[in-house]
C-alpha cells in the first residue's frame, strides 16, 4: 500500500525558512513524478514544484522560483522541499504527491503539512 507522510511544517516568521519531507513507502517510485502542492483557506490546490530525477530537473510555480528547491533521495525514498525567504502568501497546508508518468491512476497524496508565515 503506497504512503506519503509529510513533515516539518509550522509557524515561520517572513523572511525564515523551512524543509518540508515527505517519506514514501509501498513502491520504488521510479518513473513517479515526485511533487509538492498547497492548497491556502479559500484557494484551489496549486502545484508547486515538481521532479522526476535529479538529471531530468525541475519545474516550479512563478511564484516560489528561486526561493523553494525540491530534491529526491531515491534510495531514502524521501522528498524534500527547502523554502527559504519565506512570505505571509506561502501560507498553506502543502501537500506531497506521487503521479506515475504514463500508468492512469497511480497518482498518491499525503495527508498535508501546515505552513503558516507570520509575525
Amino acid at each position: 500500500q503506497v504512503q506519503l507522510v509529510e513533515s516539518g511544517g509550522g509557524l515561520v516568521q517572513p523572511g525564515g525558512s523551512l524543509r518540508l519531507s515527505c517519506a514514501a513507502s509501498g513502491s520504488s517510485f521510479v518513473n513517479y513524478y515526485m511533487s509538492w502542492y498547497r492548497q491556502a483557506p479559500g484557494k484551489e490546490r496549486e502545484l508547486v514544484a515538481r521532479m522526476m530525477t535529479t538529471d531530468t530537473g525541475a519545474i516550479y510555480a512563478d511564484s516560489v522560483k528561486g526561493r523553494f528547491t525540491i530534491s529526491r533521495d531515491t534510495a531514502k525514498n524521501t522528498l524534500s522541499l527547502q523554502m527559504n525567504s519565506l512570505r505571509p502568501e506561502d501560507t498553506a497546508v502543502y501537500y506531497c504527491n506521487a503521479e506515475h508518468a504514463w500508468v492512469v491512476g497511480r497518482n498518491y497524496w499525503g495527508q498535508g503539512t501546515q505552513v503558516t508565515v507570520s509575525s
